[in-house]
């Protein structure tokens, strides 16, 4: 990823980074994560006896004390999460909502298109709140995240200051889901942005946020804290 960077090839949407061909760590990275995902779906509905579930956690267990032997990312390219990229064209793949190479992301995919962000989104049981229906605190963070990438477009970066979810519909698991936000005004420091998600023709969740726009140095305090607490663990 850092070569990506430095030679000028960071696509200019996380739809595009999606679809790019991931080589080395990078890729092998990728693929760890989606083997992880299909894990923890799994194991979500899964009614596997005793001994089948230590065998599967005795060896987590050891490759998770393997991972703590490497050292960890120092820097990321882009930011994990989209308000305060700054710039659409910044690369996620750290992100909990749309990074390729996080196993907890669903991961929702996302695209600038004219004055708007759209979006797609499969939720799977991992993610169930009421009975077949995708957990609200999941729908909220992906209206976080598409309403954040939408107020980024202008250049803007900043983080939530209100986020305002109205439950319009159940969101359906298992069903491919359609996201869209735009932005609506700017008020100096602030940003308005407002969103939707549908399943088909069914409006799921309507969405309204304020984006307070922080400078550069806000963000290097944030990344100095986030390094001091890891080299106390």
């Amino acid at each position: 990823m850092a070569q990506q960077e430095a030679d000028g090839t960071i696509p200019s949407s996380h739809w595009e980074a999606a679809e790019m061909e991931a080589t080395g760590a990078w890729a092998e990275k990728r693929r760890l994560a989606t083997a992880m995902r299909v894990v923890i779906e799994r194991l979500t509905t899964s009614d596997a006896p005793e001994d089948e579930l230590r065998l599967a956690a005795d060896g987590l267990e050891r490759y998770a004390e393997r991972l703590a032997t490497h050292p960890q990312l120092t820097r990321y390219v882009g930011f994990a999460e989209s308000a305060n990229a700054g710039d659409v064209g910044a690369f996620f793949d750290q992100s909990p909502i749309i990074g390729l190479a996080n196993p907890i992301a669903p991961p929702v995919s996302m695209r600038a298109v004219g004055d708007e962000v759209v979006g797609s989104a499969l939720f799977g049981s991992a993610y169930e709140g009421p009975p077949g229906c995708v957990h609200g605190g999941w729908v909220a963070a992906a209206m976080d995240e598409l309403l954040g990438f939408a107020q980024s477009m202008g250049g803007q970066p900043g983080m939530t200051g209100t986020l305002t979810i109205r439950y319009r519909n159940p969101t359906p698991l298992h069903t491919e889901l359609r996201l869209v936000a735009r932005v609506d005004g700017v008020e100096r420091r602030k940003t308005f942005a407002s969103g939707e998600i549908h399943a088909g023709d069914v409006l799921c969740a309507e969405a309204e946020g304020i984006f307070v726009s922080v400078g550069p140095e806000r963000f290097q305090r944030l990344v100095a804290e986030r390094q001091e607490r890891r080299s106390r663990d």
